[in-house]
């Protein structure tokens, strides 16, 4: 069931109840793939109390250290936040993160990422992400319960799910987020190599060049391409200083 590839994700959950009620939310929408970023308490008998007939779901949802594991062999991630960022990421309503997440999840597993109850997602597990879901509230009474988040992106995946044309009927799928991390890391390496950055000060460069990319989507073969020059632009920074030292 092309369902099964959708992964809500949460991080760093402070009570164990939200991760009960996020569970029983996700069986309701037929959603059945949770992932634990850092808990603060799990297994635990408030979460199997607050799940209410999901029970199953706590038992198979997998608990690991990081985002970036969460989220390995995602073609596409999006995170959940109400708060604007100094830097503009793409940003959908919940209808419109629907339609994209079940265009994706034919061939490829997608993620749905939830931050902690009060923070939220911090912009570096943001630079993870591809898009930023906003749900829209009560401005003067704009807090979600976490639950109530999870199950409202929840419906509106399941609503879309026979709705959208699969990304295989529209061509290339972008990289697996594991690949464009590593070109992330060979482009800043390259920067820093060739002098057009300055290690301590290209975060904000980084930054911005990611959203850049994100927003082009390079499938596999391109990223290849894209690293091809990266590592021609590295080789001739190398040959130039050789000369140099020569002289």
């Amino acid at each position: 069931m092309p369902l099964s590839r959708v992964r809500i994700v949460l991080i760093a959950t402070s009570h164990p109840g939200n991760i009960g009620a996020a569970a029983r939310a996700m069986k309701n929408m037929c959603l059945d793939k949770l992932v634990l970023v850092r808990p603060r308490l799990f297994p635990h008998e408030g979460a199997t109390a607050r799940a209410s007939g999901a029970g199953e779901l706590l038992e198979n949802a997998r608990c690991v250290d990081s985002l970036e594991e969460a989220v390995t062999g995602c073609r596409l991630v999006i995170g959940a936040s109400a708060r604007l960022r100094t830097i503009t990421w793409p940003l959908m309503t919940p209808r419109e993160t629907a339609q994209k997440v079940v265009s994706h999840y034919d061939e490829t597993d997608v993620a749905l990422v939830f931050g902690r109850e009060h923070s939220g997602l911090t912009n570096e597990e943001l630079d993870l992400c591809h898009y930023l879901v906003n749900i829209p509230t009560n401005p003067d009474f704009s807090s979600l319960n976490l639950a109530m988040a999870v199950q409202l992106l929840a419906y509106e995946v399941l609503l879309a799910s026979e709705e959208v044309t699969p990304a295989s009927q529209q061509g290339q799928l972008p990289a697996e987020v594991e690949k464009f991390e590593g070109f992330v890391q060979h482009l800043e390496q390259t920067l820093t190599d060739i002098d057009f950055s300055d290690p301590r000060k290209s975060d904000k460069l980084i930054r911005k060049l990611r959203r850049f990319f994100m927003r082009a989507a390079p499938d596999d073969e391109e990223l290849n391409l894209l690293r091809g020059i990266l590592s021609a632009a590295q080789g001739r920074k190398s040959m130039r200083r050789d000369e140099t030292s020569k002289e």
